[in-house]
């Protein structure tokens, strides 16, 4: 593999998690994005009370992303090697720990009244 491509990326990722995951998983990411970005437009503001409660939600999504990511693999804690395999892991939980954020943010301004 001489180039890093977006093609080589996405069959890396099809291969760990599996054709039909990977893309549920990209379908979901692309919808809560996308109602994010609603409420934000619609609210035309942030709420400190909502963002809050998201930020709380962060050591979890951490948490279940790396856990996910591990039970998908063939590997597990025991297989760190190295920085790298400490960095990607790093990287998993501050995605899972974002992701979860945005969901629990966008959740609570579709389920609750504006304040």
């Amino acid at each position: 593999m001489k180039q890093l491509t977006l093609e080589t990326l996405i069959a890396v990722w099809e291969e760990m998690f599996g054709r039909s995951l990977f893309w549920v998983m990209l379908v979901a990411a692309v919808v809560i994005t996308a109602a994010y970005v609603f409420v934000l437009l619609r609210d035309r503001q942030m709420s400190m009370r909502k963002f809050f409660l998201a930020q709380l939600s962060m050591p979890f999504g951490a948490i279940a992303a790396v856990l996910f990511v591990q039970g998908i693999t063939s590997s597990g804690f025991r297989d760190i090697g190295g920085p790298i395999d400490v960095l990607v892991l790093l990287a998993v939980a501050a995605a899972g720990a974002v992701g979860l954020a945005i969901l629990v943010y966008t959740a609570q301004s579709l389920l609750r009244k504006p304040t």
